[in-house]
């Protein structure tokens, strides 16, 4: 079946989902000036940058000059000049950008709230869960430019760093901040957590045992699931009961196959902070679960913290374990995104470009939801930029690809991936 025409190329499909008058709007809220490169020309070029990995500005202005003709119906846009595009990149503030993806994101919330239901969940996350499950970690973006002063990590080295709230069940960010990398994970996760309902989970790994916060979340209702630091001075205060050899259950022992050897229970104790900053950020009690994981086929000994004191042991190593889909999260952007090679040096012009990367990964999972896309991110993003000038529709052109090549769609995550523990 080849795919069917459209009077609008693939391009103009994806940045039409994009509500018409909202970039002209934010635009004038935050005093953007403009000439011939309008925000909206501005925008579909860091679109199409992302979609088609252009490695530099040249890259952009070529590829978009040479399409000059069905670009410009595209909401009129134009292709920009190389050093329009930098110009813009740099003085056009980056809060544009944010606010752009969080409004394009709370208009799907409200208009399609099934996407955020059923569009994608992680396979590691624990079924017996009805709560909202948010997974807080921060990645490392490097810079490769040595002139980039704001975003100095070490002295040879510049990075920026993104730190995100993932809820789990939908696969999509709740909230995210973009900072320098030397900022610290639990100073912006005063931030990153503020949005977060009682009653709702939220796993952090030991990177963010500021125990100040986590005894704020626990004052907010909030469960909290992390990893304990090997040097932490704590008092045992009673032992919990501990089934002999105590397992996360699989289904099946097909399933049982896949996942490999599961942890095992050791103890399951409440505690109470004895260091002199700990046990006064930390007045109350908090419970410890220690369990043996298997890594790379050797067995490790962990210890897990929570303020919650019904789940089972079992839970809260699988809450933990459930972390892991905000690492997954990153590989898929940064590798699959146009994340490795930057188009500016400032500040400014980097924000920029991560938020349209994270703008179009909304947009790529809103369409792969809408059509019913089987297969992989990364595929559905090769395709579309196999495709991205063509007057194509871009459903048809999905459809056409299950069709050539006949492939089944591919199994539930959770039967191909086994979960593994970050150490």
């Amino acid at each position: 079946m080849n795919p069917q025409k459209k009077n609008m190329v693939v391009l103009g499909q994806i940045i039409k989902l994009i509500p018409p008058k909202l970039i002209d709007k934010l635009q004038k809220q935050h005093g953007i000036q403009t000439r011939s490169f309008t925000a909206t020309s501005h925008v579909a070029s860091l679109i199409y940058a992302q979609l088609t990995h252009a490695l530099s500005l040249n890259d952009v202005c070529d590829g978009m000059r040479n399409h000059h003709g069905v670009l410009n119906q595209i909401r009129n846009c134009v292709p920009p000049s190389r050093n329009g595009l930098s110009h813009a990149n740099k003085t056009r503030t980056a809060d544009m950008a944010e606010e752009l993806f969080w409004t394009i994101y709370n208009n799907l919330k409200d208009d399609h709230p099934a996407f955020f239901r059923t569009s994608r969940a992680y396979p590691g996350l624990p079924r017996r869960f009805k709560r909202t499950i948010h997974a807080v970690d921060s990645s490392t973006i490097s810079l490769v430019a040595k002139c980039m002063d704001w975003a100095k990590h070490r002295s040879q080295k510049a990075a920026a760093k993104i730190h995100m709230d993932l809820e789990l069940r939908s696969f999509l960010p709740s909230f995210a901040v973009v900072t320098r990398a030397k900022d610290s994970d639990p100073k912006i996760a005063w931030e990153v957590c503020a949005h977060i309902k009682a009653g709702e989970i939220v796993t952090f790994d030991k990177a963010y045992n500021d125990f100040k916060h986590l005894f704020h979340l626990t004052s907010r209702g909030i469960f909290w699931v992390s990893r304990a630091k090997e040097n932490l001075k704590y008092e045992v205060m009673r032992q919990l009961l501990v089934k002999t050899a105590q397992k996360l259950g699989a289904t099946s022992s097909k399933e049982s196959k896949v996942m490999g050897q599961q942890p095992i229970i050791i103890k399951d104790m409440i505690i109470k902070m004895t260091g002199p900053k700990t046990s006064k950020n930390y007045p109350g009690e908090i419970r410890m679960v220690v369990a043996d994981v298997l890594i790379d086929k050797k067995w490790k000994r962990m210890s897990f913290l929570t303020n919650n004191f019904t789940w089972a042991a079992s839970s809260i190593c699988e809450l933990y374990r459930s972390r892991w889909g905000v690492e997954v999260f990153f590989k898929e952007i940064k590798q699959t995104l146009q994340l490795a090679d930057f188009m500016g040096t400032s500040e400014n012009a980097i924000r920029w470009q991560i938020w349209m990367a994270l703008l179009v990964y909304l947009l790529l999972r809103f369409i792969a939801w809408r059509y019913n896309w089987g297969y992989s991110f990364k595929r559905l993003f090769t395709l579309i930029r196999g495709v991205i000038w063509n007057f194509f529709d871009i459903k048809s052109v999905m459809d056409s690809c299950k069709e050539k090549f006949k492939v089944k769609a591919r199994p539930p995550p959770s039967k191909v991936m086994q979960m593994e523990f970050d150490f």
